[in-house]
């Protein structure tokens, strides 16, 4: 479940240029196609919280999966930009259901103190998967063009609903005082976010975040258009660049044992502020090549990989009843503040890298200043 939305987005971005190329168009405006599925999947999480909770987590499940299934078939077989653009949008909202869900079971199944360790490991699929995903999907556009990457994307995601709807077990019963009018689930939502443990951590946590998105957005044009590596090897630098991410969650988890997840919070976001600022200073001075590009991304996402599953398990720690709603709040914050940066990279990345780590770097002070004076009206104790 946790695999299918990082498959989703980065497994067809060695297939930018291909796609720009069969459908008449730019890799500039392909790259909305991100955009459009960062929103789809941020706007779907606010619908799936709140039915995640009311009729528990199969039922939801099963709908959305199938809606992603039918899109991702819709995305192999179109034959314009625009039409493209659009299913990317509809199979965001299918996937985001397994997003929501995976959240959601660990909150139900776990005590709120082992939360940020559990997502640790669950950080350890969501490296996993954009490191094999851009380098299976490299091959795949290479020797059957990338098509086949969104059949294989459709397949995937049949596989899952076979197996969530015969092996998951139902961690939640549905909750018949849960309404699902508009008035009542907006109120819940506004009652979620003026909890001051919540909108700290999540705010924190998806602006910093949001340097991820930034990367994925921008590195099909600073690899292949700017810095001139073919379809694989992107795929391979995007599978190093994930093990950044990988070893540093599994680090987290051993470093908890020892530290706070706020005190490692505050630690991974100052080293990232200092790494973002090297990163811009060599970006201006235009002493970036391939291999110090390479490093900056990687030192910058393994910040991310201690960070994030910290944020995630503070910002849901308050809430044991209306855990769907949380999960789907936060991670439609995350995904919207993601689709935003994304949309910023179609816009300003062109031919230069410098527009990217001016998002980051920005970005990251950003998160840094709200944690700050968010850490004044919230004392959590994980």
């Amino acid at each position: 479940m946790t695999a299918l939305g990082p498959f989703s987005i980065d497994m067809y971005l060695p297939g930018f240029s291909g796609i720009a190329a069969d459908l008449n168009t730019t890799v500039a405006k392909v790259s909305m196609s991100l955009s459009s599925y960062f929103i789809g999947i941020s706007a779907g999480q606010l619908l799936y919280g709140p039915l995640l909770d009311r009729f528990g987590r199969k039922k939801p499940l099963f709908i959305g999966l199938l809606v992603y299934i039918l899109a991702s078939l819709a995305c192999a077989f179109v034959t314009d930009i625009d039409a493209f653009i659009g299913f990317r949008f509809v199979q965001a909202v299918g996937s985001c259901a397994a997003t929501v869900a995976s959240l959601a079971m660990v909150r139900d199944l776990f005590p709120a103190k082992e939360t940020p360790n559990v997502l640790s490991k669950l950080m350890l699929v969501v490296g996993l998967s954009p490191m094999l995903a851009p380098t299976a999907g490299g091959y795949v556009t290479t020797y059957f063009g990338w098509h086949t990457v969104f059949l294989i994307l459709a397949a995937m995601g049949a596989f899952v609903l076979l197996a969530t709807q015969l092996g998951l077990p139902n961690t939640h019963k549905p909750d018949a005082s849960i309404s699902l009018k508009p008035k009542p689930i907006i109120t819940n939502f506004i009652s979620i976010l003026k909890v001051p443990q919540f909108y700290t951590y999540t705010f924190t946590g998806a602006i910093a975040f949001s340097g991820l998105f930034t990367y994925v957005a921008a590195s099909p044009l600073i690899f292949m258009d700017i810095l001139k590596v073919d379809a694989e090897i992107y795929g391979w630098i995007f599978a190093l660049m994930s093990v950044s991410f990988i070893g540093s969650s599994q680090l987290n988890s051993v470093l908890l044992k020892r530290f706070s997840s706020e005190q490692m919070i505050f630690t991974a976001l100052i080293s990232q502020s200092i790494i973002s600022f090297v990163f811009l200073i060599l970006a201006v001075n235009d002493l970036l090549g391939l291999y110090e590009t390479i490093g900056m991304l990687f030192l910058f996402l393994a910040c991310l990989g201690i960070s994030n599953p910290n944020t995630a398990g503070l910002s849901l720690a308050p809430f044991s009843k209306n855990t769907g709603s949380a999960s789907a709040l936060m991670g439609a914050t995350q995904l919207g503040i993601g689709a935003l940066a994304s949309f910023g990279v179609s816009l300003f990345v062109k031919d230069s890298i410098t527009p990217m780590v001016v998002i980051m770097t920005s970005t990251t002070i950003l998160a840094l200043l709200i944690l700050l004076l968010g850490k004044r009206k919230t004392k959590p104790r994980l």
